[in-house]
């Protein structure tokens, strides 16, 4: 795991001149397997660090950035067998697995010297401060990360939601998706050779082809509200930067 000063000084590099970006503030959305590694379960060292590198090379330009995370690396149901449990008990189970992700980051952050801050949608005064949308953004404007756990607090709703949800309340320009392949294709690239990769599709697009970009119901609420979705291969080191900067990367959804 980095320590503090094992990169170059955020304040300082932050502070000098770059060009124009063309987001201010992007809300970027990871899921909890991509925290586990190779072990697929859990937390990994080597991972970890590599998030810290990628984000504060990202923070150097001068964005500002939130980030929401999954908990798949801890959490992801149980579907068969007697003792199945109720969809509202397994999401609520899944929602305290983003918490735990989300009090990680912030240690690991915190210890790279990165400013950062973690909320909480839901109430644990004891781990975490409750989510509030003006002190959030008071803390971006303050040049801080800000990590978001617990989705919505509410069950039947997923992370791609509570991204969505979050990108709006805290005025984010753009979502940035960071997946293991290089955008949204025509299928599963990992399983089909011959899938195409979209470089620009349009809402509607993703979901009258039921595209894997995020669930439908924070596709249909990004269109609603003009919100862009940039997905991204985030496993491929400089990549959150390049896109940031406007690199043409991945797959962009908009109108």
């Amino acid at each position: 795991m980095l320590k503090s000063g094992a990169l170059p000084d955020l304040l300082s590099a932050r502070n000098m001149s770059g060009p124009e970006l063309p987001y201010k503030r992007i809300l970027l959305k990871l899921s909890g397997e991509s925290l586990a590694g190779p072990e697929k379960y859990g937390l990994s060292a080597d991972i970890l660090s590599y998030f810290v590198t990628e984000v504060k090379d990202a923070l150097v330009t001068g964005v500002q950035v939130g980030i929401v995370i999954g908990g798949g690396n801890f959490y992801r149901g149980i579907s068969s067998g007697k003792h199945k449990l109720s969809r509202t008990t397994g999401d609520q189970m899944g929602m305290l697995a983003t918490v735990i992700n989300t009090l990680a980051l912030r240690d690991v952050f915190a210890s790279a010297g990165i400013p950062v801050e973690a909320m909480s949608a839901a109430e644990m005064p004891r781990f975490i401060e409750l989510f509030s949308a003006r002190n959030a953004i008071t803390y971006l404007n303050s040049g801080k990360v800000v990590i978001f756990g617990a989705g919505t607090a509410n069950p039947f709703f997923t992370t791609d939601t509570a991204a969505v949800l979050k990108a709006l309340e805290i005025e984010s320009d753009v979502i940035l998706k960071g997946t293991r392949v290089d955008g949204v294709f025509s299928a599963d690239p990992e399983r089909d050779k011959k899938a195409v990769l979209f470089t620009k599709l349009t809402y509607e697009e993703v979901l009258e082809k039921n595209l894997k970009v995020m669930d439908m119901a924070s596709i249909a609420l990004a269109r609603d509200e003009n919100l862009p979705i940039i997905v991204f291969n985030f496993d491929t080191p400089g990549n959150l930067k390049k896109v940031i900067e406007g690199g043409n990367i991945g797959t962009k959804v908009q109108r």
